[in-house]
C-alpha cells in the first residue's frame, strides 16, 4: 500500500489487496447493514460510476471514501472532487486498484470503475413531506415496489418526464441501494423523494386523505371496469395529481384503490392486459405531463 497526499482534499492510496479492513464497506457489508451502521444517525450507501457520484455530490451527499481504478474518467472525477470538497473536513481516502480487483469485489466487470461510500441524510418527517407536496404539482406514490431495478427505472422516468417528487411506502425497496441508484443513473439524487412517515402519513388510511387535503387528485393505476383512460380530460383538468402505482405482479391493494379518487388504466392491444410497473410508470408520467402542458 502506498499513500500519496495532495495539497488539497484527497489522499490517494494504491492497493494490491482488496482484503484490507478499510474496504469492508465495499466488500462484505450488505446494503441493509450499511444503511443502519451508524444508528441512531443515518448510515451509509455506495454510489457507482463517476457520473452517479458527481450527481450525489451535487445533491449534497458527503463522501466517506472512494474505491477506483485509474482511468481518464476517474481522474476527471477525482479532479472534480478536489475542486468541490471542503479541505477543512480532512482528506478523503481514495483507494486505487486494478480492474481485476474491482471485478472480484463487485462480481462483474465495471465499465466505469469507481465506487464511493457516502453518508445518508436524515429521512424527511411529516413537516418536510407536507412542504414537499405543497411545492409540487405532480407526484408519484409507490406502494410496496420491492425490486430495486424497477424502483431505479421509475425514478429515472419520474425525473425525465416531469414528475416533481416520489413518495414511497415502507414496503418499497431503498432508493439508495446500489442497484437502484445505478439503474436510475443517479436521478435518485435529482428528484425529491421521501418514505411516508407513520406520523400523519400511515398508508393508506392517513396518507391519501392528507394528499387530498393538500389539493391532490389521487389516481390509482389499476385494471377496473370503471377506470378512466390515462388521457381522460378529467385527469388533465386537475391542478395537482398523485399517481399511485403498486407492487410488481399483484398491483395495488384493493383498499388503496378504493381510497383514491379514481382508478386509471393504460389502453392495451394484442390481448396484453398490463405492463411492468416501471414501464407503466413511464407511460403514465409522459401522458400526464404531455397533456397537462399541452
Amino acid at each position: 500500500m502506498t499513500r500519496e497526499k495532495t495539497e488539497r482534499t484527497l489522499e490517494r492510496i494504491r492497493i494490491a489487496d482488496i482484503g484490507i479492513p478499510e474496504l469492508l464497506m465495499y466488500r462484505s457489508r450488505r446494503e441493509s447493514q450499511l444503511a443502519h451502521c451508524n444508528e441512531p444517525a443515518p448510515g451509509l450507501f455506495v454510489a457507482e460510476s463517476p457520473k452517479v457520484i458527481e450527481r450525489a455530490l451535487e445533491a449534497g451527499y458527503e463522501p466517506v471514501s472512494v474505491l477506483a481504478e485509474e482511468t481518464e474518467e476517474t481522474r476527471r472525477l477525482l479532479a472534480y472532487m478536489e475542486e468541490r470538497l471542503d479541505p477543512e473536513k480532512g482528506r478523503l481516502p481514495v483507494y486505487l486498484t486494478d480492474p481485476e480487483n474491482l471485478k472480484q469485489l463487485t462480481g462483474y466487470p465495471m465499465t466505469r470503475g469507481a465506487l464511493c461510500a457516502m453518508r445518508r441524510k436524515p429521512l424527511p418527517g411529516r413537516e418536510q413531506v407536507d412542504d414537499l407536496c405543497r411545492l409540487s404539482r405532480r407526484i408519484a406514490v409507490l406502494e410496496n415496489v420491492e425490486n430495486p431495478t424497477n424502483l431505479g427505472a421509475i425514478f429515472r422516468s419520474a425525473a425525465a418526464l416531469g414528475m416533481d417528487a416520489v413518495l414511497l411506502t415502507g414496503g418499497c425497496s431503498d432508493p439508495l441501494y446500489r442497484r437502484a441508484i445505478r439503474v436510475s443513473m443517479g436521478t435518485v439524487f435529482q428528484i425529491p423523494w421521501a418514505f411516508l412517515p407513520e406520523d400523519g402519513y400511515s398508508w393508506p388510511e392517513q396518507a391519501l386523505p392528507r394528499l387530498r387535503e393538500l389539493g391532490y387528485f389521487c389516481i390509482a393505476m389499476a385494471l377496473k371496469e370503471d377506470a378512466l383512460r390515462i388521457e381522460d380530460d378529467r385527469i388533465r383538468a386537475q391542478k395537482r395529481t398523485a399517481i399511485v402505482l403498486g407492487t410488481e405482479g399483484e398491483g395495488l391493494d384493493e383498499e388503496t384503490i378504493r381510497a383514491c379518487d379514481a382508478p386509471v388504466y393504460i389502453p392495451m392491444r394484442h390481448g396484453v392486459d398490463s405492463l411492468n410497473v416501471a414501464a407503466a410508470a413511464a407511460v403514465a408520467f409522459w401522458a400526464l405531463t404531455a397533456r397537462s402542458e399541452a
